[in-house]
């Protein structure tokens, strides 16, 4: 970033350097969003949709897929195709965080960067290889119970982002520092589990508000179309959700830092001197 930030542009700063509340790092996530909104929703669309062809593989040919209405099925039918959303989803938004983690670097700064130049810095094969790795561990973990899913996600959504802010250069090491800084107090875990549920009740309300609706119109039959449409609504609704929550990975990983690593000092003092302040987001590992 050294090279790059130098010779960038200055803009307003949409990250705040300071300590901020949940209801704030939500906010930021969505700020990050807005400012890369193009590339992180063309990319979070096409995995969504990769994911829901994936579920009606999974599920079941003669009903709705049992991820959308699993009364339909019985434990047998349905549990696979929940514990295999969860574990794409973990990889999904692990793989997009890769991309926020090299746009929340410019973010904080205030360094303007085109979307072609951050995309270069998000180190797509490492991000990969962590993201399959992620969603070869939380499927089994998934499957065997959601408290192992839970743990694992909370603990391991910084990943991908320590891989690409702080520059971190091999990825077991980013998978190692971020298991440890959501560690930490466990708030960066507490949020990110916080994050999911707000955008699971919304996904829900996208995915599924709208069959409600259409079952009073259509007196609760179920028309050829309504599989097609429910894989649609949630592709749309997931596509918005992913992204938010790969930027709330990053927002965290700042934040994470100004309160345990003193990130918002070391900048302020780097930039007092004149110095790159850009260098102060590499972590030397």
């Amino acid at each position: 970033m050294r090279g790059e930030a130098a010779g960038s542009r200055r803009v307003p700063a949409i990250l705040p350097l300071r300590a901020t509340t949940a209801g704030e790092s939500l906010d930021s996530a969505v700020a990050l969003l807005r400012q890369r909104a193009l590339p992180l929703l063309i990319a979070a669309a096409f995995l969504a949709a990769g994911e829901q062809w994936i579920l009606t593989m999974v599920g079941t040919r003669d009903a709705l897929p049992p991820v959308y209405d699993w009364t339909e099925s019985d434990f047998a039918d349905w549990w696979p195709s929940i514990a295999t959303s969860l574990a794409l989803e973990a990889g999904i938004i692990a793989l997009l965080g890769a991309f926020a983690g090299a746009a929340a670097g410019p973010a904080l700064l205030g360094r303007s960067m085109s979307h072609s130049q951050v995309l270069r810095r998000s180190r797509p094969l490492s991000a990969l290889l962590l993201a399959g790795l992620l969603t070869a561990v939380a499927w089994p973990a998934a499957y065997a119970g959601l408290i192992g899913f839970v743990l694992l996600y909370a603990l391991s959504g910084l990943t991908t982002v320590v891989l690409t802010m702080d520059r971190v250069g091999n990825p077991v090491t980013a998978l190692i520092r971020g298991v440890r800084l959501s560690s930490r107090g466990l708030r960066v875990a507490r949020i990110r589990i916080l994050g999911f549920l707000v955008w699971l009740g919304i996904r829900f309300a996208l995915g599924i508000g709208w069959m409600a609706v259409a079952g009073l119109i259509l007196g609760f039959s179920r028309p050829s179309w309504l599989g097609w449409a429910a894989t649609v609504a949630w592709t749309l609704a997931n596509t918005v959700a992913y992204a938010a929550l790969a930027c709330l990975d990053a927002v965290l990983l700042v934040e994470a830092r100004i309160r345990t690593e003193g990130l918002d000092i070391a900048l302020n003092r780097s930039r007092a001197r004149g110095e790159d302040e850009a260098a102060m987001l590499v972590v030397a590992r």
